[in-house]
């Protein structure tokens, strides 16, 4: 009941009288949760508070159907648990991702708004629980059934977003891997100089990285589409109906869209995080792929003075609060930070897969903020990415070539006409002179001082021009 003149009602659990504030639709768990836990400030994402609504909205049609919850309880639940898929409720969902408990205190935040505003579609006033959290929005289900599947369906809601902006990214540097095709460059290994290379085929390899990537993260979520709901507390389905298993996982299909199946060892279901450390691992590998990209965008733009200045990335903001003029690779910079923090998710999901024991993992609410996460962030930082970044480079080919021209390891194409010792000795005498390996080796043909590997005889000049000048036809 709500006290005269106080914004405040007072609900009782088992532990005793609990203040809420007499207009949240949460409940009496919910405000301990918020109480116990002040940590981080943070609040779970979109995805989990959907993949939970999901669920409750499943159950309540699966228990109706059973016979199990009457039809008006079973249609104030559904009603309740569609505002909460549509991010109507959002602003009821309080509780702190470090929590205890396996996600209590996250299943009954849903579990008591449900209830509440289920009771209100029935009538009934915020705490009367006309429908009760645990009795009929919680029938046959657990803590340690329902957020398992929760993350499961929360990263496959977000699946198709995550590939379509990583399909941009692809296409993008496929773009300007065709684009770039007829620029011939020197390559480098070790950050020293190594044989040419066209920048189209540079653009190709991220292209295609990113593109093994993608598939790697479908691969992955294909385990997340095996659930264990109705495993109830530790896999044995108690106080669940013989055919709910089934039948929710029928249903959460039908909802989501999601091809889904039952898991064939429910027991396991609740011990094991390991699809969802899997997953993480594939988001862990691209955002390895995206690192390695971003550090060689700030390579290949740098300078432009006393850089590489390969390509020209778009001038999106000024650089510097004391250099004028200076432009720095903001977005690849971004990229790079965002994936060190996505690798630090993945750490924290991993730890927190293998501290699971005996028959729950208690670490699953920050499993599932962790996941929630790095999709997020991926997603945001690789279309940032692409659109301000990717699409608009554009190439310098006049240093790239420059640079080639300055290469000694050309000399390498030389290899099967004068042999590696004859071009080694070249590659020495043109740093200390000075001189570009064409003219130190020119200059020797002409001097009959260059001999062919094979037999020992004078290489021509021609020879020389004709391999060289042959370079793009080698790469």
């Amino acid at each position: 009941m709500i006290h005269t003149n106080d914004p405040h009602r007072i609900e009782r659990d088992s532990l005793g009288e609990v203040r809420i504030p007499a207009g949240a639709l949460y409940g009496a768990q919910t405000q301990r949760a918020i109480e116990n836990f002040p940590i981080s400030g943070l609040k779970p994402r979109q995805a989990f508070i959907w993949s939970m609504g999901m669920i409750k909205r499943a159950a309540a049609e699966v228990n109706q159907e059973l016979g199990l919850l009457e039809v008006d309880k079973a249609d104030a639940i559904i009603l309740a648990a569609q505002e909460v898929i549509d991010g109507k409720l959002n602003e009821q969902f309080l509780v702190d991702p470090f929590q205890a408990g396996a996600g209590t205190s996250h299943h009954m935040n849903i579990n008591e708004v449900i209830a509440n505003r289920a009771t209100q579609l029935m009538g009934g006033k915020l705490g009367e629980y006309r429908v009760h959290p645990n009795d009929h929005v919680n029938m046959a289900q657990s803590t340690n059934d329902v957020i398992p599947t929760a993350i499961r369906l929360g990263c496959l809601w977000r699946l198709d977003e995550i590939l379509a902006t990583l399909k941009d990214l692809t296409n993008a540097l496929k773009i300007k891997a065709d684009e770039f095709d007829d620029i011939l460059k020197s390559g480098r290994t070790h950050l020293q100089d190594a044989v040419p290379i066209r920048l189209g085929q540079e653009f190709s390899a991220y292209s295609r990285a990113v593109e093994r990537d993608a598939d790697r993260i479908l691969y992955a979520a294909e385990g997340l589409r095996r659930l264990g709901i109705g495993g109830t507390a530790v896999g044995s389905g108690l106080n669940a109906h013989p055919e709910y298993r089934y039948k929710m996982v029928e249903r959460l299909s039908k909802l989501t869209g999601f091809p889904l199946n039952a898991s064939d060892n429910l027991f396991e279901s609740m011990q094991s995080m390991a699809d969802a450390s899997a997953f993480s691992a594939s988001m862990r590998t691209l955002a390895l792929t995206l690192i390695r990209i971003a550090n060689d965008f700030r390579l290949l733009s740098s300078g432009p003075a006393t850089g590489l200045d390969e390509i020209r990335l778009p001038a999106v903001q000024p650089g510097s609060s004391i250099m004028p003029g200076k432009v720095n690779p903001v977005m690849a910079e971004m990229l790079a930070m965002t994936m060190f923090q996505v690798i630090g998710c993945d750490t924290t999901i991993a730890l927190a897969a293998q501290a699971g024991q005996l028959e729950l993992n208690v670490m699953m609410p920050v499993i599932a903020y962790n996941l929630f996460e790095m999709m997020q962030i991926t997603i945001g930082a690789v279309r940032t990415f692409t659109e301000r970044s990717v699409s608009g480079l554009t190439a310098n080919r006049a240093k790239a070539e420059n640079w080639l021209a300055q290469n000694p390891i050309v000399v390498t194409a030389l290899n099967p006409l004068i042999g590696y010792r004859q071009g080694a000795e070249l590659v020495k005498e043109a740093a200390a002179r000075g001189l570009t390996i064409r003219s130190i080796a020119i200059e020797k043909a002409m001097a009959g001082t260059l001999k062919r590997i094979d037999n020992g005889q004078s290489v021509s000049v021609e020879e020389i021009e004709t391999v060289l000048d042959d370079l793009r036809r080698l790469t």
